[in-house]
Parts: C-alpha cells; sequence; structure tokens
C-alpha cells in the first residue's frame, strides 16, 4: 500500500515510469524477498525470512512493482497439481473441484482470478505452462540463464527456470523485458543487456515456419485438447504460417531421463535442509547431530519431496550412477539434437502444452506415474534449455481452458511471443473464470 501511495506521488510530477511501476505483482514462494517470509511451501522453511532479496523481484521492485502477496505452490517445486502444499492445496478459478496445475499453481490461479494482474513462477519440468494451460493464462519459460536464478530457491540447477503468468502476450513481453539482462551473481546468466521484447510483437506470422509435432498428438491426448490444439494451428496457417508435420525421436525418453536426473540434482540441493543452520529444527532431545538431521528431515519434507530425494540418492549412488544418472544425460543430449535438427526446417514447433486439461482434485494424487504423465510434453524443453510458452487456445466439452505450447530455438523469445500474439489477437477468447462477477 505504502509503494503504491509513493508510485502515485511521483507519477503526479510527470516523471517517466517504468511500464512496470505500480502492477500488482504475485510471486511464487520460491523466490527469496528480503524480510518477507519465503516457504517454499514446505514445514522445513515455515519460518524462514531472508535477508536478501532474488534479483528477479530486486529488478521488478527497483522498476516499482508492488508485491501483493507471495503464491502457495507444491513443496520446493515438485509436483504437477498443487497438492503437494504443506500448507493446502489451491483450487482452480474454472472450477474449484480442479486442480490448478503446478508446481506454480497458486501463481496460474492468482492471475486467471484477478487477485494480481501476473506473476512469477518457476520451471524445471513444465511448472509454467502447465499451469498456465489448466487456468488458461499465458505461461513463458524463456531461455535458460536469461532470467538469473540468485534467490530462486533451487530444486535443480540445471533445469530451474523463472517463467511468467500473465492475462495476455503483450504483458508477458513487458515482464520479461523488466527481468532479461546478465547477472554476476548467477554462473548461469547469459551475457547481454536487458531487450524490450514488446518490439514487433505485432508483426503477424506470415511465412513463419510452424512443425506440428507428431509424437505430441498420439495416445493419452484428450478429445478435446486434440481438436483445440488442431485448430489453433490452422488458425496460424490461415494467418500465414505455414504448418507440416515435426519429429522429435527421443522424446518418448525425455520423462524417463528428467525422473533422473531432477531428483539427482534435488537431493543434492535439498541436503542443506539439516536443521542446523536454517529452517526447522526437530524438538527433543538428540543423542547426537546425526539424529537430530534424521529426524528434522522426516517431520520437515512432505512424501513426494522424499520420493524425489531416495530417487536421486538412488540414481547416483555407486554402482547405479552410471546406468541411470550416466544414461539419462545421454539422452538428455539426444533430445537437444532432435530440437536443433527440428529447426533447420521449423521457426517454432507446436503442441498441446497438457495432455489434458484440469483433473478433478485428488484423482491422481496416489498414482505418481500418472502425475509425472502430466508434464510429457513440457518437459523436453527444459531438458533442452529451449523457451517455450503455452498460450490458450480454446475450450474443451466441459468448459475448461486448453493451451497450445509453442517451442522455438535458443533465444527465440521474440519468435514465440510475435507468434502467440497473432494467435491471441485472432482468436480473441475472452478467458474469464465463472467465479469472477
Amino acid at each position: 500500500h505504502e509503494r503504491a501511495e509513493e508510485l502515485d506521488v511521483y507519477r503526479a510530477t510527470g516523471a517517466p515510469l517504468s511500464p512496470v511501476a505500480g502492477i500488482p505483482t504475485a510471486l511464487k514462494d520460491v523466490f527469496t524477498t528480503n524480510g518477507v517470509r519465503t516457504t517454499c511451501a514446505s514445514r522445513i522453511l515455515e519460518n524462514y525470512v531472508p535477508p536478501y532479496d532474488s534479483t528477479a523481484w530486486a529488478r521488478l521492485s527497483g522498476d516499482g512493482a508492488v508485491l501483493v502477496g507471495k503464491t502457495n505452490c507444491d513443496e520446493f517445486a515438485m509436483g504437477s497439481s498443487n497438492e503437494n502444499s504443506a500448507f493446502g492445496l489451491v483450487h482452480n478459478p474454472w472450477d474449484p473441484t480442479r486442480v490448478p496445475g503446478g508446481s506454480s499453481g497458486g501463481s496460474a490461479a492468482a492471475v486467471a482470478a484477478g487477485e494480481a494482474v501476473w506473476a512469477l513462477g518457476t520451471e524445471t519440468g513444465g511448472s509454467v505452462r502447465q499451469p498456465a494451460s489448466l487456468c488458461g493464462v499465458v505461461g513463458l519459460k524463456p531461455t535458460y540463464g536469461l532470467i538469473s536464478r540468485f534467490g530462486l530457491i533451487a530444486f535443480a540447477s540445471s533445469l530451474d527456470t523463472v517463467g511468467t503468468l500473465t492475462r495476455s502476450v503483450r504483458d508477458a513481453a513487458t515482464l520479461l523485458s523488466a527481468l532479461g539482462g546478465k547477472d554476476p551473481r548467477d554462473a548461469t546468466s547469459l551475457d547481454g543487456d536487458r531487450l524490450d521484447y514488446t518490439e514487433g510483437l505485432e508483426d503477424g506470422v506470415s511465412g513463419l515456419r510452424v512443425g506440428v509435432v507428431a509424437e505430441a498428438s498420439g495416445e493419452g491426448v484428450e478429445p478435446g485438447v486434440r481438436t483445440a490444439v488442431e485448430a489453433a494451428v490452422e488458425r496460424l496457417a490461415a494467418l500465414g504460417a505455414k504448418a507440416a508435420e515435426a519429429h522429435l525421436p527421443h522424446a518418448e525418453y525425455a520423462l524417463s531421463a528428467y525422473y533422473l536426473i531432477a531428483p539427482s540434482e534435488c537431493s543434492s540441493n535439498l541436503a542443506r535442509y539439516d536443521g542446523v543452520r536454517y529452517g526447522l529444527r526437530a524438538g527433543g532431545t538428540h543423542a547426537d547431530s546425526v539424529a537430530m538431521m534424521f529426524e528434522t528431515r522426516g517431520e520437515g519434507f512432505g512424501a513426494e519431496v522424499k520420493r524425489r530425494v531416495m530417487l536421486g540418492t538412488y540414481a547416483l549412488s555407486a554402482g547405479y550412477y552410471e546406468a541411470y544418472y550416466g544414461q539419462a544425460q545421454k539422452v538428455r543430449t539426444l533430445i537437444i539434437r532432435d530440437y536443433e535438427a527440428a529447426f533447420e526446417r521449423f521457426d517454432v514447433l507446436a503442441s498441446p502444452t497438457s495432455p489434458t486439461t484440469a483433473f478433478p482434485i485428488g484423482a491422481k494424487v496416489d498414482d505418481p506415474m500418472a502425475m509425472y504423465l502430466n508434464d510429457i510434453f513440457t518437459i523436453p524443453a527444459n531438458l533442452s534449455g529451449m523457451p517455450a510458452v503455452s498460450v490458450p487456445c480454446g475450450m474443451d466439452g466441459q468448459g475448461l481452458p486448453v493451451g497450445l505450447q509453442l517451442t522455438a530455438p535458443v533465444l527465440g523469445e521474440r519468435t514465440l511471443l510475435r507468434a502467440s500474439s497473432a494467435l491471441e489477437a485472432d482468436l480473441g477468447l475472452s478467458l474469464r473464470p465463472p467465479i469472477l462477477p
């Protein structure tokens, strides 16, 4: 409130303001915020108050954005439905009996419900695009390293990417423009100055080569999703794009590779939560520090986090490292090569963002494999580091939103946003959840 009033006074002087100044912004609760509790939706960090800001939030707040709140998420960003939070689940604004997707489900739901103009989320295997699809908003995952990860509490460091959730493609471009640029505090941050991604946004798609990913149209894709995505590709073609079938031969192995690489990195990153320096420390009398650590981690982590930590520890253990983690990294290289080959023929690749629309709360919580399959179309872009976006492209027969995923080569954000903007304008969708007046 005070920050908004300061900006009103500044605006009254006629001084220029950033495009993000005064905009109500929500942050997924994995970004450190100086003096504001940051929990990662986990008991183990329930009372953690960071002494510094993440670079992403520092850049937005420095340009005048107003923080309206931290959003709920799956614990340590591990999940696809936002049912894994220590602080309760999140409901989908389109149907409160259904999930919003995850792990950035709170951010997607907040934007869809009008609680914030836009929000930041994070991507490791689709955690911005998948909830964007299920909640009917625009979800952008930039090229790995384009936005600094400093102050983003890590899940899997070689995959984690800051992403945006917005009501429009122009808002996504505006937000990305404020967030990009080199950060010396992040060793994976790409060189380069901030760019204005709103430039050329309305240039259309005439001549754009669109590859429709054949491997993303088979069994498991709901009919309503397939129909909406096919219609969206037809609209792009009607606007002047050239669509043809594309192939990612090794994409079928992406899910398996991801669930070896991400848990392996997770088991290392989460080793720091031991009850010694910060976060939860289990009560009671302990014979030694090892017993205290075991009890702290047992009490502090939820079931899904424990599952992934144990899986990653096993994959990295002596005798299994090369057979599991090493092989998964080789598959990752093959997927990158698939993308490189596809982008010799196409400017963007199109597929459904998710094989389904929002599913009922509790429907998949006891079936990890069924839950993991929600990210089958989003994971390849994370493994390859390519930029991708989910843009609303229609509704299914139940009145639930469907997202079209577009993927571009490294640093192809302008092309992604231009194509998404053209489709958005052509479809003219007014996605307003029924809970809104």
